[in-house]
């Protein structure tokens, strides 16, 4: 109910809330908030945010099905297990361009990302890759091919 100049105000009519009140509240409210939030955010710093990665360094077992000359992705992993008459070997599959997972092809591997083709050994056959694909140290015990993706080999080193 808005007063008309000249007519009383009624005793039960609410004072107006000055601006600075207002904006002082505001910002209490505000701060209040904040705090909360920081607080929430501090309670989930103890738990990691992030998921384990899996090991750099893994045992395989080539499936004894596998043709010569064909590659063996393992499952979850960025590396491609080959065997031939030479001995076993193993390529990182992921692009020297800008790092996108290659495909396995009749005639090596293709990125998908930038259409970089590599030969089954690595080679660059197609850019825009910069660089081969890199070997990976592999080493056998038994049937178990022992891959270590941390650690690169000179293209061509079998075991």
């Amino acid at each position: 109910m808005t007063t008309h100049p000249g007519e009383k105000k009624s005793r039960f009519d609410p004072d107006p809330m000055p601006r600075r009140d207002f904006l002082g509240l505001a910002a209490l409210g505000s701060m209040m908030a904040a705090f909360l939030l920081s607080i929430f955010g501090m309670l989930k710093l103890p738990k990691a945010a992030v998921s384990a990665s899996p090991a750099k360094k893994f045992n395989v077992s080539i499936p004894d099905t596998l043709p010569e000359g064909e590659a063996f992705i393992p499952p979850g992993r960025n590396v491609a297990v080959f065997r031939d008459a030479e001995g076993v070997f193993a390529i990182s599959t992921v692009c020297t361009h800008l790092g996108c997972i290659v495909k396995a092809s009749p005639a090596g591997f293709d990125c998908p990302c930038h259409g970089s083709g590599f030969t089954k050994d690595g080679t660059v056959r197609k850019g825009p890759a910069p660089k081969p694909l890199p070997w990976l140290k592999v080493s056998l015990s038994g049937s178990t091919v022992t891959v270590d993706e941390e650690k690169t080999v000179k293209a061509g080193t079998k075991v």
